[in-house]
């Protein structure tokens, strides 16, 4: 098991950054590959990026790409999520999660909350216009 602790949230002005922190539990977190949804106010928790155990792959939903990056520490058993030209679209609940079933193929794989076993409380981001 891992349990996931999220921070680093805050309120931004459009077009500022944010730098969102992940802290994974456990001896195993390079077993497990990460990703990061969010939950904007009356929609559906959609995903935004993955990162495969080693770090060596990367996958974005195109309303981020160009704009975030996710990176993970082993060592440390962090995740991170930079987000830069922040808009206020961006605003929403995010969640750090953790699939603990190998890595993904294919962005579809990455994607699927349902391939997921592990979620954080999620960390509140509000970006101002």
């Amino acid at each position: 098991q891992v349990q996931l602790v999220e921070s680093g949230g805050g309120l931004v002005q459009a077009g500022g950054s944010l730098r969102l922190s992940c802290a994974a539990s456990g001896r195993t977190f390079s077993s497990y590959a990460m990703g990061w949804f969010r939950q904007g106010p009356g929609k559906e928790r959609e995903f935004v990026s993955a990162i495969r155990r080693s770090g060596g792959r990367t996958y974005y939903a195109d309303s981020v790409k160009g704009r975030f990056t996710i990176s993970r520490d082993n060592a440390k058993n962090m995740v991170y999520l930079q987000m830069n030209s922040l808009k206020p679209e961006d605003t929403a609940v995010y969640y750090c999660a953790a699939d603990g079933a190998g890595d993904c193929s294919g962005y579809g794989c990455a994607a699927a909350r349902s391939r997921y076993q592990y979620w954080g409380q999620g960390t509140q981001v509000t970006v101002s216009s």
